[in-house]
C-alpha cells in the first residue's frame, strides 16, 4: 500500500511520532486550559487519553475515568468533522497522510469543544 511504502522513507517513523505527540499534547493542553482533568500519551502513531487526573496504569484506573464526558466530547468533535476512536478504551491512530494542518484543525476543534463541556 501507499502508506507502507511511505514508512520505508528515511525519517518517516520519527515524523509520525512527532505529529502524534503534537496532536495528543495539543488535545491534553486544550482540555487542561478549559479546566478538565485529563491524562494520556502516545507511542509512535498510536495515542489515547482519559478524562481523569491519571495516570492510568490499569483497567481499574481506566474505569474510574469520566466516560460520559468522553462521549459528549466525542460527539461534539464529530459535529466539527473530526473522526476519532469512539471510546476512551480504544486507541487513536495517525497515518502518514495526516498533515500539520490536520493537527492544527483538530487541536482548534478540541479547544472549542472543551470550552463547552
Amino acid at each position: 500500500t501507499r502508506c507502507a511504502g511511505a514508512l520505508k522513507q528515511p525519517g518517516m517513523y520519527e515524523k509520525l511520532d512527532k505529529l502524534t505527540g503534537r496532536l495528543i499534547n495539543g488535545i491534553l493542553d486544550a482540555a487542561r486550559e478549559a479546566g478538565h482533568e485529563v491524562c494520556g500519551g502516545h507511542i509512535s502513531g498510536m495515542f489515547g487519553f482519559f478524562f481523569c487526573k491519571g495516570p492510568v496504569k490499569s483497567f481499574a484506573d481506566a474505569t474510574a475515568s469520566d466516560t460520559a464526558k468522553f462521549a459528549r466530547w466525542h460527539r461534539a468533535m464529530l459535529e466539527k468533522g473530526i473522526y476519532l476512536a469512539p471510546s476512551q478504551y480504544e486507541a487513536g491512530f495517525m497515518s502518514c497522510a495526516h498533515t500539520e494542518e490536520d493537527i492544527d484543525a483538530t487541536i482548534a476543534a478540541a479547544k472549542e469543544v472543551f470550552a463547552t463541556l
